[in-house]
């Protein structure tokens, strides 16, 4: 789902990158979920995911048109997390 909600927002800058006459390569957009990774790179649809919204498959699209490029990064090394889960204080420093 995060992946797919900050797909939305690299798309916005993209777009508005390109207005200004700026073409981007793709961007790289990491994440620390590989099962994600896999159904974001995968256009096949299976039944284990089809109760996923359709808004959220929206990540599909955008890396088939290259756009956006995924790579996976360890929890352990995910700098991201300090903001989005409680650590303890030799994890966080």
């Amino acid at each position: 789902m995060s992946l797919s909600d900050t797909s939305h927002q690299l798309i916005w800058v993209r777009n508005l990158f390109s207005k200004l006459g700026i073409e981007l390569a793709p961007i790289p957009l990491f994440g620390d979920n590989q099962g994600s990774i896999f159904i974001a790179s995968n256009p096949v649809q299976k039944k284990c995911s089809k109760h996923i919204d359709l808004c959220y498959h929206y990540i599909r699209d955008v890396v088939q048109d290259g756009k956006v490029e995924l790579f996976f990064v360890e929890g352990t090394q995910n700098l991201a997390d300090m903001f989005t889960k409680n650590l303890g204080c030799v994890k966080f420093l």
